[in-house]
């Protein structure tokens, strides 16, 4: 398909929601703490898991490990900026492509890149809390302390506002996440896969047919989608914006 009519689809659409994946952290130099070698990497140096640690579970029974792991596997990768990817497409949305972006990513990174209408399932780093006073913190001090970060005004210790594994998503952004995707005409799917817990967990709420998919790699999923383009998301992106001109 040529990028021409897509950007038709999308200048002719009433409402275009996004759902980014995981494959556009990865285009933003992100590394993969699940998969390959990285993953073998954290189960040797820490003795669990990437799963293990990052669960509720463990944050409440080993909250010392619990804060070194996300101090140096996820908080030390935030001075990468967002990719050309998430630039392009805060750019697409302020020229009114994009009506809103849905993400499981806690890294922020739409935001960062100017989005504005963004639902994070999961949370963010950047957002953390007092279970017990509701005081907030911002990332720098979970990253900057010494073992458990403890509350200054309670010394309850600082809990970070992101879905852990075991978790459930809160269902008040479930159904946020559900309702934009119920009003899109078109449902831009970017750097995933239809079968990825992203898609499955809030695919069936599209009543539409223009469920367009851009991502790299095949995949035996890609034959649900009304329209597939193998290509990296980012350069995909910037040809839109090229093409949408000035």
């Amino acid at each position: 398909m040529l990028e021409g009519n897509l950007l038709q689809i999308l200048q002719e659409s009433r409402y275009t929601t996004v759902l980014s994946g995981f494959g556009m952290l990865l285009e933003s130099g992100y590394p993969s703490l699940r998969d390959g070698e990285k993953s073998y990497d954290i189960e040797q140096k820490y003795g669990y898991s990437m799963e293990e640690m990052f669960s509720s579970s463990f944050y409440s029974t080993r909250k010392v490990q619990f804060f070194e792991f996300y101090r140096k596997e996820l908080l030390s990768h935030l001075d990468k900026p967002p990719g050309k990817g998430f630039l392009a497409m805060a750019e697409l949305e302020r020229r009114g492509l994009f009506q809103s972006i849905i993400t499981r990513r806690i890294f922020g990174l739409p935001g960062k890149a100017g989005c504005k209408n963004v639902i994070e399932l999961h949370g963010n780093v950047y957002d953390n809390f007092c279970p017990h006073c509701g005081r907030k913190y911002p990332m720098e001090y979970i990253r900057d302390s010494v073992r458990v970060p403890l509350c200054e005004s309670c010394k309850t210790p600082v809990r970070p506002r992101v879905c852990l594994f075991g978790e459930m998503v809160d269902n008040a952004v479930i159904t946020r996440a559900a309702e934009e995707i119920q009003k899109a005409e078109v449902l831009l799917v970017l750097g995933t896969t239809l079968s990825s817990h992203l898609c499955s967990q809030l695919i069936d709420y599209y009543e539409g047919d223009k469920l367009i998919l851009v991502n790299e790699e095949p995949h035996h999923a890609d034959r649900f989608a009304d329209i597939v383009i193998h290509e990296r998301v980012d350069e995909m992106l910037e040809r839109l914006q090229r093409e949408l001109g000035e």
